[in-house]
């Protein structure tokens, strides 16, 4: 059984989108391929946004509950002293300060234009597109990988082309990639 213990800061546009945030947080359930990570403003952002997603307040507050009760290790606190240190766009110096404070090599992200890799290579870091992130995963253990696609399918009582084909809307590069691993 793997227990990845390597960290990924997952920006609020990953978290956000419903579908591609079901399957991060599966991927870092046991056995789980790596561990993610966040902070309040990265939470709050989330909720702001489903909130103009049109999000039922009580889901919305039921989604912040249980990704706060589940993954308790991945909120980072005391990230602030960070962020006068790193100099990506200013709106998103609170992830990199929390990549920093956490030891987190990759912040994964839809907007990699406000992480330019000349300024998080400074600090190690790295951005990288959901797509990119999850093909990596994958490559760390496939079996587990489809495992969790399978919990998916099997959860929602549709077929693994149905989840394939909802996730394709946000990441076509992961869902061609998987598709041709797994032969669907």
């Amino acid at each position: 059984m793997i227990h990845a213990n390597f960290g990924a800061i997952l920006d609020s546009c990953v978290l956000a989108n419903q579908s591609v945030c079901d399957l991060f947080l599966r991927l870092a359930e046991t056995p789980r391929l790596y561990v993610p990570r966040w902070n309040e403003e990265i939470l709050n952002e989330v909720k702001r946004t489903h909130s103009k997603l049109n999000w039922p307040p009580n889901l919305a507050d039921s989604w912040q509950q249980a990704v706060r009760t589940h993954f308790p290790e991945s909120l980072i606190i005391g990230y602030e002293k960070f962020i006068d240190v790193v100099k990506n766009d200013e709106k998103d110096r609170h992830i990199t300060a929390t990549a920093l404070k956490s030891h987190c090599e990759v912040i994964v992200t839809f907007n990699l234009k406000h992480f330019p890799s000349d300024i998080l290579s400074e600090h190690n870091l790295h951005a990288e597109h959901p797509s990119e992130f999850l093909i990596n995963l994958y490559n760390i253990d496939g079996g587990v990988f489809v495992s969790k696609l399978v919990g998916i399918a099997e959860q929602r009582q549709i077929p693994m082309n149905r989840v394939l084909g909802t996730l394709s809307k946000s990441i076509p590069d992961f869902t061609d990639f998987i598709s041709d691993s797994v032969g669907l």
